[in-house]
């Protein structure tokens, strides 16, 4: 659902640069609570992971294909500001490097597939959560259905912004239900992918998913004969061992992220997605502008010096999740440390 530059007109696209602005200075703000130790690390490959799957188009109709947009996946992993934090870094990359989704357009892209994701699927996860059963298999339920819905309100929230700013003219209508239906299909995609990736994060690793937060049953000890809980640890206790260290968990993320990126990719369908196929049957695209990186060495995810397609494209991806991991890594980082110092201050200012 990449926007590209010339589908909504200038002023429009500065209201949702701000808008998108605000937002990241907002997720920003709210990334320091949510990051500590162990889950910094991870944010940046949470990004880099839903940039290489986000090169995996799958087919949902005929000639049309999907792609995840990773919002809710992101917001159940890391929070939701820091969800926010992930899609905004991806899509940058794209913008930049492989001239995927405006430039000018960048606002509108981070507000639709950054913004309206993390927000409608955090809130309805977050809904289901309390009041289904806090089990695996219910956050991993939870955890599909606000991703199917994500996409679909994505969709309606570009459509709105098409009806304010749209550069053709075009029936808003007709435009409304070809953009929610095909996008509920590819929303079934995203909510497979969200849950199998949630699902199998929480079987190995639970303390690392924000969503899945107190998931894990309480240690019990058995009393004359009775099972009761047992107390709790000092606040001052350190976790264990393997709640602290999660190289395995990254190691392993990071490897799927480039087999994904670097092999799997290949065999992604090549029908245009959702949006494309939208725009090119209702006439959306007729006033569609040339990417201003599209003389990037990397644009349209292949290196134009190789002439293999199968060496360029999986070349292309791995330095699309490479770039994407050291910038979203960089970027967590330096807000993790930033919340140090003011956790120091404000403990500081309570004592006194």
């Amino acid at each position: 659902m990449h926007v590209p530059d010339g589908f909504i007109n200038a002023p429009v696209s500065a209201v949702a640069g701000v808008v998108a602005a605000g937002a990241v200075a907002v997720g920003l703000r709210g990334a320091r609570r949510e990051l500590d130790e162990r889950t910094a690390p991870l944010a940046g490959l949470v990004a880099a992971f839903i940039f290489a799957v986000q090169m995996l188009n799958f087919p949902v109709a005929a000639g049309t294909s999907g792609h995840l947009l990773g919002g809710a996946l992101a917001a159940i992993l890391v929070g939701p500001y820091t969800g926010l934090l992930c899609i905004a870094v991806v899509l940058l990359m794209q913008g930049i490097l492989f001239a995927d989704g405006g430039l000018t357009a960048l606002g509108v892209n981070i507000t639709v597939m950054g913004v309206v994701t993390t927000v409608v699927a955090y809130a309805l996860f977050r809904g289901l959560t309390r009041v289904l059963p806090r089990t695996r298999r219910s956050t991993t339920a939870a955890a599909f259905v606000a991703a199917l819905v994500s996409v679909p309100a994505a969709a309606v929230a570009f459509t709105l912004l098409y009806a304010i700013g749209g550069t053709t003219d075009v029936p808003i209508g007709k435009v409304l239900t070809a953009m929610v239906g095909v996008h509920v299909l590819i929303g079934i995609g995203e909510a497979a992918i969200t849950a199998l990736t949630v699902g199998a994060v929480i079987a190995v690793r639970p303390d690392l998913v924000h969503g899945a937060r107190g998931l894990a049953a309480p240690l019990k000890l058995r009393v004359d004969g009775e099972l009761v809980d047992a107390p709790a640890a000092p606040a001052s206790s350190p976790p264990p061992a393997a709640a602290r260290s999660t190289r395995r968990v990254w190691a392993a993320g990071l490897a799927a992220a480039l087999v994904l990126a670097g092999f799997v990719s290949f065999y992604a369908s090549a029908d245009p997605d959702g949006l494309e196929k939208v725009a090119a049957d209702k006439g959306i695209d007729e006033k569609v502008q040339e990417h201003d990186a599209a003389g990037s060495p990397l644009a349209d995810y292949g290196i134009k010096e190789i002439s293999d397609a199968r060496v360029s494209g999986g070349l292309a991806g791995v330095i699309g999740v490479g770039v994407t991991v050291a910038v979203g890594s960089g970027v967590f980082r330096a807000v993790r440390r930033r919340r140090t110092p003011e956790a120091t201050e404000s403990r500081t200012t309570e004592s006194v």
